[in-house]
C-alpha cells in the first residue's frame, strides 16, 4: 500500500516539455514584473522584487514538476519549505497580489496548462492597469505630508513659520519632530490638509522663505513636489 502510495506519477515530462513550461513561466512572470512597475504606486520601489517575481514564477513551475502526481514529493517538499525562514516583511498589499499573481501563473506552466497561464496573465494583467489608472477604487487623497528642517533659538515661543501653515493650511497635526546635531535644529513632520491645492508651489516657496527653515518638502499620493 505504501509503495503505490509513493509510485504515483503518471505525470511524465519530456526534455521539451520542461523547456517549453519554464519559458511559458518566464514570458508570464517578465509581464507580471512589467505589469508591477507600471502599477506601482507605493514608496521605496525595489527592483529586487520586480526581478523575484519573474524568478518566482519559473521556480514555481520547476517545483510543480518536480512533485508532479506524486503525493510522497508533495508532502516531502511542505515539510522542507518549513525549515524557510522569511525576515523580509511585504508592507503593501499590492506586493502580497502580485507574489500570488507570480505563483498561480507559475502553477499553471508547471502543470502544462499554457494557453490558462497566458490568457490568465492577460485578463488578470489588464484587470489591475484598469485599477491603477482608473479612479474606480481610488479614494481621493485629502492630507499631504509636510517635511522640513528649523532651527531656532530657544527665545522662540511661537515658531515664524507657524503663520505660513495658518496662512496655506486648513487642518495641521504634528506627527514627527526630532532634534538633529547641536545647533537646535529640529526635522519636523505634519500632515497637512491645504486651503487651496493649487497653491502648493506658493506654499513651499513661503515656508522655504521663513528665517531658519530649511530642506522643505511636500508630498502627495507617493510623489514629491
Amino acid at each position: 500500500m505504501l509503495n503505490d502510495f509513493q509510485s504515483i506519477n503518471v505525470f511524465t515530462l519530456t526534455t521539451g516539455d520542461i523547456f517549453v513550461n519554464i519559458l511559458v513561466a518566464f514570458l508570464c512572470g517578465l509581464f507580471i514584473s512589467f505589469l508591477y512597475k507600471v502599477t506601482y504606486r507605493g514608496p521605496g520601489f525595489s527592483i529586487s522584487f520586480v526581478n523575484s517575481i519573474i524568478l518566482l514564477s519559473m521556480i514555481t513551475a520547476v517545483v510543480i514538476m518536480v512533485i508532479g502526481n506524486n503525493l510522497a514529493r508533495a508532502f516531502g517538499l511542505v515539510g522542507a519549505m518549513s525549515i524557510i525562514r522569511f525576515r523580509t516583511a511585504v508592507k503593501e498589499t499590492q506586493d502580497i497580489v502580485f507574489i500570488f499573481f507570480g505563483l498561480a501563473i507559475g502553477m499553471a506552466a508547471g502543470v502544462g496548462y499554457h494557453k490558462m497561464a497566458i490568457i490568465g496573465t492577460l485578463i488578470i494583467g489588464l484587470i489591475i492597469f484598469i485599477f491603477s489608472k482608473s479612479k474606480i477604487s481610488g479614494v481621493k487623497q485629502e492630507e499631504y505630508l509636510l517635511q522640513f528642517m528649523f532651527t531656532g533659538t530657544n527665545g522662540d515661543k511661537v515658531p515664524p513659520y507657524n503663520s505660513v501653515l495658518k496662512k496655506y493650511c486648513q487642518k495641521t497635526k504634528i506627527i514627527n519632530l526630532k532634534s538633529v546635531g547641536e545647533d537646535d535644529q529640529l526635522e519636523l513632520s505634519y500632515y497637512v490638509k491645504l486651503k487651496d491645492k493649487k497653491q502648493s508651489d506658493r506654499f513651499i516657496k513661503d515656508l522655504s522663505s521663513v528665517e531658519g527653515v530649511d530642506y522643505v518638502n511636500l508630498f502627495f499620493d507617493e510623489e514629491r513636489f
